[in-house]
């Protein structure tokens, strides 16, 4: 059973909340309704991992994770060599 709500909107918004149920095809009970919903789903939570997983550094001919920060140092240090702004 539903529980009847009562709520009060600026002329306005309620105006374009109702063209916007129409554009939808829905009355502005339904869209309030399905507004209320989304609003109230848990947010979709993920898996960190995945975002660390996207690829296989050996695939691309790096140095596994663990061993970034020595190769970045030893890029910069090697780019800072050719350029001269390390002796």
């Amino acid at each position: 059973m539903m529980a009847r709500t009562q709520i009060t909107l600026d002329p306005e918004l309620h105006r374009r909340a109702r063209e916007r149920a129409a554009e939808l095809g829905i009355s502005l009970a339904e869209y309030i309704r399905r507004l209320v919903a989304a609003d109230l789903e848990p947010a979709p939570t993920a898996d960190v991992s995945a975002i660390f997983d996207l690829f296989d550094s050996r695939t691309l001919g790096l140095p596994p994770i663990e061993d970034w920060d020595d190769a970045v140092g030893e890029a910069i240090e090697a780019e800072g060599r050719e350029e001269g702004w390390i002796d």
